[in-house]
């Protein structure tokens, strides 16, 4: 299959022989549980494969019912921190904004003790986990511009002369900002410490034709609806538009993408806090985030899942050495977030 363009159907679920094994630590773990477990959602089609993959059989499993709540915003776990109103257990972002929020005292200590943590490509921190690697890029319809009337890399993305037209980017910082410098030629090996002011001056150039998602499955949609020539999406994102009930199929470009960590932590004083630790758990499980990328199409950081993914999964699975590539940063986003996320925030809205 070429890999620079990736149009898969919908695939079986994979279910590994570790899961038999791994089972048991699970259940004990949920005995002593509320019964019930509120973790914040990305939503769309991503969220539906996190039911069908990881929630559904997680409940059948260990009794523990999961309430999912939209949209994580890490200014809300701030406010509930400060008004002791604790509505969330289980918190997902990005691990650069994990890791903001771990700098910030945000999270409860992890419970090492019930994670496989030699099995883990992207070993836990002291309060947050890594369960996956999603590779962001550009995406388009191929119907609607074949080959060589779209971009497959961000210097090209850049490019309104010659790829005009509306183009979608993420409205977030981390991530955003490196794209922008990889596009005004930022060499991988040279991008951190970020040189923010470079990058702001290269998003300068194609602000004008610029459409920012209101919300991640707006990335996709924006695109299939025609309301945007060109996005800036996550591969999961891409991928579930090429299953049923996908709507308009999306095409996606490995040549060149930022990798973005994504997780898990346990929000500090959450009402059900062992019930969300039974939760990490049993999503780092290899047979469970094989089963999830199997429908996702993310990377999963479980060494055994890796080999247990189906064949047409692989095919959506970016090449994490690739040179024109860069990998985000999380720690340095730690250190940079806030001040970051306040200037580009003010920047879009100026």
């Amino acid at each position: 299959m070429n890999r620079l363009v990736s149009k898969i159907s919908r695939r079986s679920f994979l279910v590994g022989a570790m899961g038999v094994l791994a089972a048991p630590m699970v259940s004990r773990r949920a005995a002593a549980g509320s019964g019930t477990v509120t973790m914040v959602g990305w939503g769309g089609a991503y969220q539906e494969a996190v039911q069908r993959a990881v929630v559904a059989p997680f409940t059948k499993e260990t009794g523990i019912s999961v309430n999912v709540a939209p949209g994580p915003v890490l200014a809300k776990v701030k406010a509930m921190l400060l008004t002791g109103n604790i509505e969330w257990d289980l918190y997902t972002d990005t691990g650069a904004v994990l890791a903001s929020g771990s700098k910030q005292g945000f999270w409860e200590k992890l419970d090492s003790s019930i994670l496989e943590m030699k099995d883990l490509a992207v070993p836990p921190t002291s309060d947050y986990a890594i369960n996956e690697i999603s590779a962001v890029g550009i995406t388009w319809d191929p119907k609607r511009c074949g080959s060589g009337r779209h971009p497959v890399n961000f210097a090209e993305f850049f490019d309104l002369k010659k790829f005009a037209g509306r183009h979608a980017m993420r409205p977030f910082p981390d991530g955003t900002l490196e794209i922008a410098l990889l596009a005004d030629g930022v060499a991988p090996k040279d991008m951190y410490p970020l040189d923010v002011d470079r990058a702001f001056k290269a998003l300068d150039r194609i602000k004008p034709s610029v459409v920012w998602p209101a919300t991640t499955p707006q990335s996709v949609s924006l695109v299939q609806a025609g309301e945007v020539d060109f996005g800036m999406t996550y591969v999961a994102r891409a991928k579930t538009t090429n299953g049923p009930g996908g709507g308009v199929p999306l095409a996606f470009s490995f040549e060149q993408n930022v990798f973005a960590t994504s997780g898990y932590a346990v929000v500090k004083g959450a009402p059900n806090k062992e019930n969300a630790m039974t939760l990490i758990a049993y999503m780092l499980r290899p047979e469970v985030q094989a089963r999830l990328e199997d429908q996702a199409g993310n990377t999963p950081t479980s060494k055994q899942a890796t080999s247990m993914l189906s064949t047409e999964a692989r095919n959506w699975q970016p090449d994490l050495s690739n040179p024109n590539s860069v990998m985000i940063n999380s720690q340095y986003w730690a250190d940079n977030m806030e001040g970051a996320a306040r200037r580009f925030k003010e920047w879009i809205m100026a």
